[in-house]
């Protein structure tokens, strides 16, 4: 039998594949009450609540699309973002509306004859690359200082410039009128909820669940195991014996409205409150006849030994500590690290589902080679 610590989207995509294609049992387990990771939703007031905040599935492949297709009908959502700045609600991604809004005709003529010298119709690009061309340096610098600067201080405890790229890249300026916040062919929300979604995926008799069960208490049962799948932190994995990996939680506090709708698209983000990153009104993302609807803010938090980590620091002294468990992992036999903790690394939906198949497919292979 195969042990899979964690039912979030990669351990039950890991625990279906195991299942399903490989044939063997698995004991999926996770120290939550409930199923699904930071997916889990439930229905409140016939409103889809995502817990944990905002997950919208979207992805370039095909493959990736097909298989979450397997659990759920999709609904076609497409996310839009809007940005509370000194002039008020303007498009994110920063896009040439953004542009228009901000800034007079004049200066808005100017910086559009610029644009066209260094970019194309259309193109992304992030804003330390904007930085760098010094005709548009006034407006890459109003872009930091109205969208990035504070943002990401509240929600990482450090400026932009001590992350990684990776995070700069997130959010880029589109050089179009583009309102959509991702670029991605497939998107949407899965009808009946992300819950719903990952109880049919594990929904096999080779697969048993165990839930409100940690990996501390299963530690001594381990070796009972063929193979063990482990998608929580990979430093408390192994004791925290070369430090804690640093990660950053949230706070949310959802409020029900006695009202239809509370702001004009699924999320609003404010740079520049001295508290909150944003408010997500939750009825935006599958329809719903309710008169009622819910918002949640967000406050990020340090982490701290049980909050939820919500997301990895991408910094060079955290890689580097990371680089240190990933070799120590090296030395177990049929032990394997997934997802974003046990990898250490931000993923989307989409790729913790990529991650987990190519996971799947290296282990079951070299197995039968």
């Amino acid at each position: 039998m195969n042990l899979v610590v964690g039912a979030g989207i990669t351990g039950s995509v890991l625990a279906e594949l195991i299942a399903r294609v490989a044939q063997e049992e698995v004991l999926l387990i996770d120290q939550r009450e409930h199923l699904g990771g930071n997916l889990y939703d439930e229905e409140v007031e016939g409103i889809y609540i995502h817990r944990y905040g905002p997950h919208i599935f979207h992805t370039k492949n095909l493959q990736v699309w097909q298989y979450i297709q397997r659990f759920s009908q999709f609904y076609p959502y497409r996310h839009k973002v809007l940005a509370q700045t000194k002039v008020g609600l303007v498009p994110l991604p920063f896009n040439l509306k953004s542009l228009e809004l901000s800034f007079l005709p004049s200066e808005v003529k100017l910086f559009k004859e610029k644009l066209a010298r260094y970019f194309v119709p259309e193109e992304r690009i992030n804003i330390l690359e904007l930085l760098q061309v010094q005709e548009l340096r006034p407006l890459a610098e109003y872009i930091y200082e109205e969208i990035f600067k504070n943002y990401t201080q509240k929600q990482w405890g450090r400026s932009l410039e001590a992350l990684d790229i990776s995070v700069a890249k997130r959010v880029p300026f589109i050089y179009g009128y583009t309102d959509r916040y991702f670029d991605d062919f497939y998107e949407g929300i899965p009808l009946g909820g992300y819950t719903q979604m990952i109880s049919k995926m594990i929904d096999h008799p080779k697969i048993k669940l165990k839930l409100k069960t940690s990996f501390a208490q299963m530690r001594s049962l381990a070796k009972n195991f063929t193979r063990v799948f482990y998608t929580g932190g990979i430093d408390e994995f192994f004791g925290y014996q070369f430090g804690e990996l640093e990660y950053r939680s949230v706070k949310f506090e959802f409020r029900e409205l006695g009202q239809k709708i509370y702001q004009p698209v699924a999320v609003v983000n404010y740079p520049n409150h001295p508290n909150y990153t944003r408010i997500t009104e939750y009825k935006y993302f599958l329809p719903t006849p309710s008169s009622k609807t819910i918002i949640s803010y967000e406050f990020p938090q340090a982490y701290y030994k049980g909050a939820q980590r919500a997301y990895p620091v991408p910094s060079i002294l955290q890689q580097e500590l990371y680089e240190r468990y990933l070799q120590e992992s090296k030395k177990l036999d049929n032990v394997f690290f997934c997802g974003r903790l046990g990898m250490y690394r931000y993923m989307n939906m989409d790729e913790a589902i990529l991650q987990a198949t190519q996971t799947f497919e290296q282990v079951f292979k070299r197995l039968q080679n």
